[in-house]
C-alpha cells in the first residue's frame, strides 16, 4: 500500500511542479512577446516620425490617448494627433534621431533628438527628448515627452529665451501660443 501511496504522491507532485513550469514559461514567452511588440510599435511611431508621416504616428495611438511636454500640455488624443501633424507638416527641414528603445510590459521609454528650424524666430534648434509611453492593447495610450524648456527656449527664441526663459510667466506665455496654433491648426483642416 505504501508504495502505491508514494507513486501517487510523487506522480501528483510531478504533475504539480510541471504545470507550474509550463504556467511560468507561458507568461514569460507572452510578456517577451508584449515587450517585442510594445518595442515595435515605439519603432514605428519615430520610423514615422522620420519620414513625416504623420498618419503612421496617429495610428500608433488609442482613441484615448493622452500627450504631454513642457509646452503642449495635457493634449487629448485629437489634440495630440493633430499636434504630430502639425509638427511633421511645418518641420520642413525636420530631422529626426531616436535610440534606446526600452520596453517593460505595458510601459516603454525612448530618447530621440529633433534638429529643425523654429518657424516663428528662424532659429535652429537641437532638442533632446526623453519619451516614457503606456502601452495597451498594442496602442500608446498615454505619451509623456520631457526636455529641458530653458535650453529649448535660448535655442529656439534667442535673447528673450536666454533672459525670460526660465520664468513661469514665459513658459505660460509660450504654452498658449503653441496652444493657439494648435487650435488654429485644427480648426483649418
Amino acid at each position: 500500500m505504501k508504495p502505491i501511496v508514494s507513486n501517487i504522491l510523487f506522480l501528483f507532485l510531478f504533475l504539480f511542479f510541471a504545470s507550474t513550469c509550463i504556467f511560468s514559461q507561458t507568461v514569460t514567452e507572452n510578456s517577451k512577446i508584449m515587450e517585442n511588440t510594445n518595442q515595435q510599435l515605439i519603432t514605428k511611431f519615430y520610423t514615422c516620425f522620420q519620414n513625416k508621416d504623420y498618419k503612421g504616428m496617429q495610428e500608433c495611438y488609442a482613441d484615448n490617448a493622452t500627450f504631454s511636454d513642457p509646452v503642449f500640455v495635457n493634449l487629448n488624443s485629437a489634440e495630440g494627433k493633430a499636434m504630430w501633424e502639425m509638427l511633421c507638416v511645418r518641420g520642413k527641414d525636420l530631422r529626426l534621431e531616436f535610440k534606446n528603445i526600452q520596453t517593460n510590459g505595458t510601459q516603454a521609454s525612448a530618447e530621440w533628438i529633433a534638429y529643425y528650424t523654429f518657424s516663428v524666430t528662424g532659429r535652429k534648434v537641437v532638442n533632446h527628448v526623453k519619451a516614457n509611453f503606456l502601452i495597451e492593447n498594442g496602442k500608446i495610450v498615454k505619451h509623456t515627452d520631457v526636455f529641458k524648456f530653458y535650453k529649448w527656449s535660448r535655442q529656439a527664441l534667442g535673447m528673450s529665451g536666454t533672459l525670460l526663459g526660465w520664468t513661469g510667466f514665459f513658459k505660460r506665455k509660450v504654452r498658449q501660443g503653441a496652444m493657439k496654433n494648435l487650435n488654429d491648426f485644427m480648426n483649418k483642416k
